[in-house]
């Protein structure tokens, strides 16, 4: 089995899908990435297309994660954290 196809999928998708996970409200997150709610929307929808699973579903209170959501919010924690460190080490 070879590797996934994860072409597009950049670490700015992380960061904002991170963002809206913690923040699970689009215009509190888009705010706190300087950014405006469309584009951070179409970003998240990017990364779904990436990843091929949804990732927030719709509630009465706003939005929640799904179990795929769950699982990236923690890899992209991940990720993020190895980022930085590899950054910090090469300075």
């Amino acid at each position: 089995m070879g590797m996934p196809e994860l072409s597009g999928l950049e670490l700015r998708h992380l960061r904002y899908f991170v963002a809206v996970a913690e923040e699970l409200n689009l215009s509190r997150a888009a705010r706190q990435l300087h950014i405006s709610q469309p584009p951070l929307t179409r970003q998240i929808q990017q990364l779904e297309s990436v990843v091929g699973a949804q990732l927030f579903t719709r509630t009465a209170r706003g939005i929640a994660l799904t179990e795929a959501g769950k699982v990236l919010l923690v890899e992209a924690g991940n990720l993020l954290s190895f980022t930085r460190q590899a950054v910090e080490r090469t300075r």
